[in-house]
């Protein structure tokens, strides 16, 4: 048990520091502190003693020197042995058992605009090293360096009169958890500073708050957790806030993830997405969030059976309907009309997320995971630009064709390769996912789309390696295609194309996604 006499306490969030202090005080504990977090206390009745004057050393360097220095470190680090003891009184330093510190606000700062110079200035020194020195002597001193904290402290020490070891020894990881953020944080920024074109650092030191513990992962024998990056983006799976349901499953959130980031490639119309083991099974515009709805899932209601669905406008009453018979395992929207949810939340098993006004995502890096090792790259954030590509065959596409092999290329690059996308202007009418062959790929496509398919275009991921899909995708009605090209029998592609009167258009980019 650490009794606590005397504490340390120097804090840039002053957030709940007077109601510590002033219990701390009335315990009887000895307070030293300095600078700004001095004179809040001060200033809340709170009797403290200013670290220049216990140390006999004044502060320097604008304060970059405050804390450093062997009557602080030297009470902070002391073990309780008889040796360590006999040491600091013979130096006539007295035991420090608490240490409340919170660093410099360097993320803020920068998250400001701040220049490098004002940036720098706030990279701490003193506090991480009061931090790393409490928390390394954890068997004799408290260290805290989080106010959500505090309401525990001062709970425990009213109860046990002490802090136990075992809530130290948590505290001590928090602390070093701190550290090692913090300067994640320093280290990220001098790199962005130094390399602005290179996003891909020696080192990848990563940062993710755990958001909670899931009831297991993909499967009922694996343990999961959800992690969320310090900063948030907007519109996003991991921002949506819950409005109906149980807790999010490990595969709900790789499929909301995968709905919404597709959803918003089409901010123009009323869009609704339905995906199924993160690929699309249906998606659809129209002139009204319900009428795209039905059009979604009409496209393959088979496979959308115990999906996810996400619309980018507010679902309303007749929506809501829509679903009432549907099996659906989440439903994401931007916000949800109070008449809908009345209706959905007698869904007993849906999900409800409310998104907030779509925003499209930011650039950020994209990593996956393999043993050993982390696979790491830019996120594809490119959008199809018609000055960049060719049309290849002796026809061009017709205007009616160029809006349905945009719709379609949109989708294609949120489908699993090997992927093609059937799809005419305001709706997909099949999709062929995760093949080995594109050509079987071309043809599930065209099974899902029965009926639909005659009249509709093509998109693929990837160029076509043999004619073979473009003769399957002919004898379905598909009218035109779109794809990256580079095949080095890109020629008897386009000479099929041609043969079935089709027009093709080539991007010079391709889309795969693993």
């Amino acid at each position: 048990m650490i009794r606590v006499r005397r504490a340390v306490i120097s804090v840039s969030d002053k957030t709940g520091i007077a109601d510590l202090g002033r219990f701390l005080a009335d315990k009887g504990v000895h307070l030293l502190s300095s600078g700004g977090t001095s004179r809040v206390l001060r200033d809340a009745g709170v009797e403290v003693e200013e670290i220049s004057s216990y140390t006999g050393f004044p502060e320097m360097l604008d304060g970059r020197i405050k804390t450093l220095h062997p009557r602080i470190h030297g009470g902070i680090l002391a073990r309780a042995t008889d040796e360590h003891m006999a040491q600091i009184r013979k130096a006539g330093i007295e035991p420090i058992d608490m240490v409340v510190v919170n660093l410099y606000p360097f993320r803020e700062t920068v998250e400001k605009g701040a220049g490098y110079k004002e940036a720098v200035e706030q990279i701490d020194i003193g506090g991480p090293t009061l931090v790393r020195s409490a928390a390394k002597n954890h068997e004799r001193v408290l260290v805290v360096v989080d106010p959500t904290d505090y309401p525990e402290v001062m709970e425990t020490l009213e109860r046990e009169g002490g802090i136990p070891e075992e809530m130290a020894k948590r505290y001590a990881y928090k602390a070093f958890d701190h550290t090692a953020r913090y300067d994640i944080t320093i280290a990220s920024y001098l790199w962005r500073q130094q390399n602005p074109d290179d996003p891909f650092p020696p080192h990848l030191n990563l940062t993710f708050g755990r958001a909670y513990p899931l009831r297991y992962g993909e499967n009922p024998h694996q343990k999961g957790a959800f992690y969320l990056e310090e900063k948030i983006p907007p519109a996003t799976v991991s921002a949506a806030r819950q409005l109906h349901g149980k807790q999010l499953s490990f595969n709900n959130i790789l499929d909301v993830d995968a709905a919404v980031e597709l959803v918003k490639e089409f901010s123009e119309r009323p869009t609704v997405v339905e995906i199924k083991h993160t690929n699309p099974c249906g998606i659809a515009s129209a002139d009204t969030i319900a009428e795209a709805y039905r059009k979604s899932h009409s496209i393959d209601p088979m496979s959308a059976f115990g999906g996810v669905v996400a619309a980018n406008r507010p679902v309303d009453e007749e929506m809501a309907r829509e679903m009432k018979g549907v099996f659906v395992e989440c439903l994401a929207a931007p916000s949800f009309t109070p008449g809908a949810l009345e209706i959905l939340r007698k869904k007993k098993n849906i999900r409800l997320l409310e998104l907030g006004a779509l925003y499209s995502t930011p650039p950020y890096l994209d990593y996956k995971r393999v043993a050993g090792g982390l696979l790491v790259q830019e996120s594809n954030l490119k959008t199809l630009d018609w000055g960049e590509c060719r049309i290849v065959t002796d026809r061009e596409p017709t205007p009616q064709e160029k809006k349905a092999l945009e719709y379609a290329w949109r989708v294609v690059k949120h489908v699993k390769s090997n992927a093609v996308v059937y799809a005419r202007e305001d709706m997909v009418v099949g999709i062929g996912a995760g093949q080995m062959s594109r050509v079987d790929s071309a043809i599930i496509a065209a099974r899902k789309g029965g009926d639909m398919v005659p009249g509709s275009v093509m998109a693929s991921d990837a160029f076509f390696p043999f004619r073979d899909a473009v003769d399957a995708a002919a004898e379905a009605g598909i009218t035109a295609a779109i794809q990256p090209g580079g095949s080095i029998r890109d020629h008897e592609v386009i000479q099929a194309a041609n043969e079935h009167d089709m027009a093709m258009v080539f991007t010079g980019y391709r889309v795969f996604r693993h």
